[in-house]
């Protein structure tokens, strides 16, 4: 299996990305944020799909317009929590530009399934050197705001008070989801986001207790479920976006199972 340069880049993105989005995972659930992070997703896929319409590479158009996305909903603040059906209709209406983009280039309809759903086989040396550049930048931002994202996401009334800013540590934090969203778009496209993002963190959260064990656990899970997604996808030559995905769900099931078995357990 590692006699192909494919799947070794596949393996190596994958580990990057699935590293990457178990550690932001854990903040989006913490802080119920993961519909804001579905819509970055659509969001994405519009400034993919216009790249692609002006010769451009794909990622960097997903790039750019899930940052642009991320740090608006950012300063939104409070509002955004209390406007779900604004959210929505945001992200439809941003994934109808994405159609209307490719019907202008119908050319692309491969590209455009393969941002939809994902295709971790295809990445090339060049992304997983792109993937190892953005994946280190979302880290390093995210260690540094870590502490105080953690204190306005638990105490916002008290961190205020403290002078500590919730809506900016809101806004760098959605900057970081955008980044992790449009890398994991790589392995599982736009519309199963969820599966890296969001099934490790909730799956590490039942079974956790404390910060560290969680996000260490949520990227560990992440991590095994995008590597084993890909190996089974290589021998069975189905989709690895769908054997990540039922692996996230199904990790996520055994989760819950195993807190409600500690839970009859406990005296």
């Amino acid at each position: 299996m590692f006699d192909y340069d494919f799947m070794r880049n596949a393996f190596a993105a994958a580990a990057i990305v699935a590293v990457l989005a178990g550690t932001v995972g854990y903040f989006l659930v913490l802080r119920g944020q993961t519909f804001a992070g579905h819509a970055l997703s659509h969001i994405g896929f519009t400034g993919a799909t216009g790249a692609v319409l002006v010769g451009l590479s794909p990622l960097w158009g997903l790039v750019l317009m899930t940052v642009a996305g991320g740090i608006s909903m950012g300063f939104m603040g409070e509002q955004l929590a209390q406007r779900d059906v604004a959210i929505g209709l945001v992200l439809a209406f941003a994934l109808a530009f994405g159609l209307l983009f490719l019907h202008f280039f119908t050319a692309y309809a491969t590209q455009a399934t393969t941002l939809l759903f994902g295709n971790v086989l295809a990445v090339d040396i060049g992304t997983v050197w792109t993937l190892l550049a953005l994946g280190t930048l979302s880290l390093a931002i995210l260690a540094v705001i870590a502490r105080p994202l953690l204190f306005v996401s638990l105490q916002p009334e008290l961190a205020e008070a403290k002078g500590v800013s919730p809506r900016l540590y809101g806004v760098l934090f959605l900057a970081v989801v955008a980044l992790a969203t449009a890398e994991c778009a790589q392995i599982v496209g736009v519309l199963l986001v969820f599966a890296l993002m969001v099934g490790p963190a909730a799956a590490a959260q039942q079974v956790t207790r404390g910060v560290a064990a969680g996000v260490l656990v949520s990227a560990l899970l992440a991590l095994c479920e995008a590597w084993l997604g890909i190996t089974l996808a290589y021998y069975t030559d189905w989709p690895s976006s769908f054997w990540i995905t039922a692996l996230s769900v199904g990790a996520y099931l055994l989760a819950i199972g195993v807190r409600q078995l500690r839970s009859r357990m406990a005296p």
